[in-house]
């Protein structure tokens, strides 16, 4: 096959903000995990697939397959989907207060 280009695993994007190695970033409607640092406009290689353990709202509870949101504006995964993006499912128990939460990524692009 000539056209094929990438798994798409991992896929360079442009950093809207400066990001953190783990940190999630949105760019458009796409939704990945920085697997470097990078500046605000700077080239950083980005996860969008798998499941990974993110910062999370520490004052909610989740439970195994609950929908999973990025709060752009905290730079925080939260179950809240008011004005968040979708970006994929708990794939953890998470405990009300916890800094962290596992979540695998819905492949990258949201609605």
């Amino acid at each position: 096959m000539k056209n094929f280009v990438q798994e798409g695993k991992t896929i360079t994007l442009t950093a809207p903000y400066a990001v953190s190695s783990g940190g999630g970033l949105l760019v458009g409607s796409i939704f990945g995990v920085a697997t470097n640092d990078a500046a605000s406009g700077a080239s950083v290689e980005t996860l969008t697939t798998g499941v990974v353990t993110l910062a999370k709202n520490s004052a909610e509870a989740w439970t195994v397959g609950e929908l999973i949101y990025w709060d752009d504006t905290n730079k925080v995964v939260t179950a809240t989907s008011t004005s968040h993006k979708l970006i994929g499912v708990a794939a953890a128990i998470a405990a009300n207060p916890s800094s962290t939460g596992n979540v695998r990524l819905n492949g990258a692009y949201i609605s």
